[in-house]
């Protein structure tokens, strides 16, 4: 995925828009192509801002009270803080390295980046714009996620074929798990057992037992595999090549179905708050696929920028 990143202009510019309704949930898509940023009204179903970032923008996380996203920019080596309801770039906080995945502890920090090149986990005070913590892990982390009580952070190290688990408070990593080949995604259950990671180089995807450290069981999948969603007792997964999304039950784990929606060369995924609809960022259509989490069909396409990544937690919920 970074070997595709594209460009590595910093574009340094105030933010377009319109300011955030009252009750909307919304998507926050990166777009590597036009270096910026497109918000999706999870309502209506259409864009309503645009925020530009630059430096290739990639990976996104959306703090946990919804009112900060963070966004990675692998090439200016950048992570930018934006306020999500006034649509504008807060600042922007210089790394080192290369900067792709990126999630936010559940307490509203710190931020953590997985630097590609360093083979580590960074913790950034977002309010500082310090980094206070570097953490080795494998080769080549990519996707990063809490589990839900904050204790433990994981890590999907592509060219290690392993997990690293992280104690977030001892700042360092405890145990190391053996997936598939070169896993890229990376997601914890709502209950923090479990942990799925799509594996780009063996076409599947490993499930893991978070707190026995291990590999419990792997789940072939369509081609290329890059991210996963869990909604509804399913896992959804985006087969990058092959234009599906591979879908199977996190019971049984047997698969349910492969879904030709239409997109083309799928990347980020993610569940609304509700788990009624699947989101998915097409790579190559420029659309943002929203995908009824039921019926397992495509209700709509909407336009985004050049080039939609949406690594990571992309979507913001508001209270209703």
């Amino acid at each position: 995925m970074a070997a595709r990143a594209r460009g590595l202009a910093l574009a340094v510019a105030a933010g377009l828009a319109a300011a955030a309704p009252a009750g909307a949930d919304e998507a926050f898509v990166t777009n590597q192509g036009s270096d910026d940023l497109t918000v999706v009204d999870l309502d209506s179903l259409k864009p309503v801002a645009t925020i530009p970032i630059g430096g290739k923008p990639a990976g996104i996380a959306v703090s946990p009270d919804g009112a900060r996203a963070y966004v990675t920019s692998p090439e200016s080596k950048v992570l930018t803080v934006v306020d999500t309801a006034a649509r504008t770039v807060s600042r922007r906080i210089q790394l080192t390295g290369g900067p792709l995945g990126v999630a936010v502890h559940p307490s509203g920090r710190p931020v953590y980046v997985a630097d590609w090149y360093a083979h580590r986990l960074v913790a950034v005070d977002p309010d500082a714009g310090t980094v206070t913590a570097e953490i080795s892990v494998g080769e080549s982390p990519s996707g990063i996620a809490p589990t839900p009580d904050g204790r433990l952070v994981l890590t999907a190290d592509r060219d290690s074929d392993q997990v690293s688990i992280v104690d977030a408070a001892a700042a360092r990593a405890v145990a190391t798990v053996k997936v598939g080949t070169r896993p890229f995604g990376v997601t914890v259950s709502a209950d923090g057992a479990r942990a799925y990671t799509a594996n780009v180089g063996s076409n599947d995807v490993s499930v893991i037992d978070i707190p026995a450290a291990r590999e419990i069981a792997r789940v072939p999948v369509g081609n290329t595999p890059y991210a996963v969603a869990l909604a509804g007792g399913r896992a959804f997964v985006t087969d990058q090549h092959g234009d599906t999304i591979s879908v199977f039950s996190t019971a049984d784990l047997k698969p349910i179905a492969r879904l030709d929606y239409g997109g083309e060369y799928p990347e980020g995924i993610a569940a609304t708050p509700d788990g009624r609809r699947i989101l998915v960022a097409d790579w190559f259509s420029n659309t943002l696929s929203v995908i009824d989490a039921e019926t397992l069909k495509r209700i709509a396409a909407v336009k985004v920028g050049d080039g939609p990544r949406a690594f990571g937690a992309f979507v913001r919920a508001t209270p209703r």
